[in-house]
């Protein structure tokens, strides 16, 4: 079986069906025609026989008809909430086996179960930087929002910490976004039976300098937002991520938050450092600001 075959993206809103994929082949047909007749006008037999020899010209054009179907696949909404960054990780962050995470999180947690470490071994989807060990929450607690207070509980014996919204995670103040809960539900059954999941993701720097609605509908088909209960696993593992003033600060835009308790949920849990330590609060879905990424986790077929 070849590496290719591992790393096929599995798209939330599932894959093209055999009629668009006829429609996109005759559209894009018709265009890579009309560009190759108007470029042959253009050449004379000597720069005809210099493109016929050069071995690198349809894998550039391919490539370059990739990027641009792939740009346009991107949404507009919210192309204003960007307000670009040159924020970056710390120095001394680097990401650890998914085995040495795992053993790090039954410490923590006792009771976690299985896990498929050897899935971390497997080429990563495009778009993520590593594999992390993120337990199920359900091996945890019977509700998120209670899994998350305990994970947040653990952090606390770890580290200098400071919850701004503490008794306030309730149903009525935090919520998955459903992209988020189907990746989940997903990835759960692709790996049945582990209580620490392997999930393939990046730790802001993909999306940094962008809104959370922003970042929402720009993902790629198999990307899919992190929530705090994922987030803090990550940094309960990788506490290096969090550890500087000047590090990128982190959205947990695969939750959604409700300032009031009112089900008005415009808000968006987030962790930052400052000298007093690690802080957990909520902001604004819609503000772009410079010093905030949002990791993501990406989806992959099984074959």
């Amino acid at each position: 079986m070849s590496t290719s075959h591992l790393i096929v993206p599995l798209h939330l809103s599932g894959n093209t069906s055999e009629e668009q994929n006829t429609q996109l082949r005759q559209r894009l047909g018709e265009a890579v025609e009309a560009a190759c007749k108007t470029a042959i006008l253009q050449l004379d037999r000597q720069a005809a026989q210099s493109v016929l020899e050069n071995r690198k010209l349809q894998s550039e054009v391919a490539k370059t008809i990739v990027e641009i179907i792939r740009r346009h696949t991107v949404s507009d909404k919210f192309k204003d909430e960007e307000a670009g960054s040159n924020r970056a990780y710390p120095s001394n962050y680097r990401v650890r086996p998914v085995e040495a995470q795992v053993t790090e999180l039954r410490k923590l947690f006792p009771a976690l179960g299985s896990c498929q470490e050897k899935l971390a071994r497997r080429p990563l989807p495009e778009g993520a930087e590593a594999w992390f060990g993120i337990p199920r929450w359900q091996a945890l607690a019977s509700t998120y929002y209670r899994a998350t207070e305990i994970l947040l509980e653990a952090f606390a014996s770890r580290r200098r910490f400071s919850n701004r919204v503490l008794g306030r995670l309730d149903e009525a103040f935090l919520r998955r976004s459903e992209r988020s809960k189907l990746a989940e539900e997903i990835l759960a059954d692709q790996q049945q039976g582990a209580d620490i999941l392997v999930v393939a993701a990046q730790a802001g720097m993909l999306h940094r300098g962008s809104s959370v609605r922003r970042i929402r509908v720009a993902m790629a088909g198999n990307e899919f937002g992190l929530g705090t209960f994922a987030v803090g696993a990550i940094l309960l593992t990788h506490p290096e991520r969090l550890s500087s003033t000047e590090t990128l600060m982190i959205d947990c835009c695969g939750d959604e938050y409700s300032l009031h308790g009112d089900r008005v949920f415009d808000r968006v849990p987030l962790f930052d450092y400052d000298i007093t330590g690690v802080e957990f609060s909520a902001f604004y879905e819609d503000r772009a600001r410079n010093l905030w990424g949002s990791p993501t986790g990406f989806l992959y077929k099984l074959v």
